[in-house]
């Protein structure tokens, strides 16, 4: 079955360069503990490209814990850094992107404090391009204020998609994905699934279009409509 011409211009807009992007983004979770940011941004790098720097401020890891490591992967090494202050987590960030080695700079910052600031934002923005790594701040508890960031998110989770062997078991994670500021490309919201097995994102059409939205069917399934 074709898909719409609707689906065909949500994957243009959205899917086709966000993986691995190297620059900083910014992840807003819909609730503060929400795991389903955590596993968008990783769903975002490429696998075997290097080890991953990721840094949580005091207040995050009382309140979400660590990274489970064996979940993420044997093939995506993770450095991982607890620091106790925001103002640490930046520092961290910043000399991480010194390394070119690295796949991807991670940090975690709880609510918002005075430290992140647009200049504090824009130092990581530039830090990550010029060395070419991208660059993740996951924002919990916190509220869309000034950033350089060049794309901003809000990710909630979704239910899984179904398993293809056992129905009783989750399959593919989905999310609720808003990209509400971007430079380079148009904001708009999208239901998001993620093919383990391919790694690759793939974005339905945006939920403003009631001719695809309704329903939580697979992408097939709206284009039949």
């Amino acid at each position: 079955m074709p898909e719409t011409l609707s689906i065909k211009r949500a994957r243009r807009r959205a899917g086709h360069g966000v993986q691995d992007k190297r620059t900083l983004s910014e992840v807003f979770p819909s609730t503060a503990t929400d795991a389903g940011a955590v596993g968008f941004v990783l769903a975002t790098l490429a696998r075997k490209s290097g080890p991953v720097l990721w840094v949580q401020d005091r207040l995050s890891f009382k309140e979400t814990g660590r990274p489970y490591l064996p979940g993420i992967g044997a093939q995506r090494p993770v450095v991982r850094v607890a620091t106790g202050r925001p103002a640490d987590v930046l520092w961290a960030m910043e000399e991480g992107l010194r390394c070119k080695a690295l796949a991807a700079v991670i940090g975690e910052v709880w609510g918002d404090p005075a430290v992140l600031d647009f200049t504090a934002s824009k130092r990581l923005a530039l830090r990550a391009e010029a060395a070419g790594v991208a660059c993740w701040l996951i924002r919990r508890a916190a509220s869309p204020d000034l950033s350089a960031a060049r794309d901003r998110w809000r990710i909630t989770s979704l239910p899984s998609a179904l398993h293809p062997d056992d129905p009783t078991a989750p399959g593919d994670p989905r999310w609720r994905a808003e990209l509400f500021k971007s430079r380079t490309r148009k904001p708009g919201t999208w239901g998001v699934s993620y093919d383990r097995a391919a790694n690759r994102l793939d974005f339905d059409a945006p939920f403003r279009d009631g001719a695809v939205a309704e329903g939580d069917g697979a992408p097939r399934q709206r284009a039949a409509r």
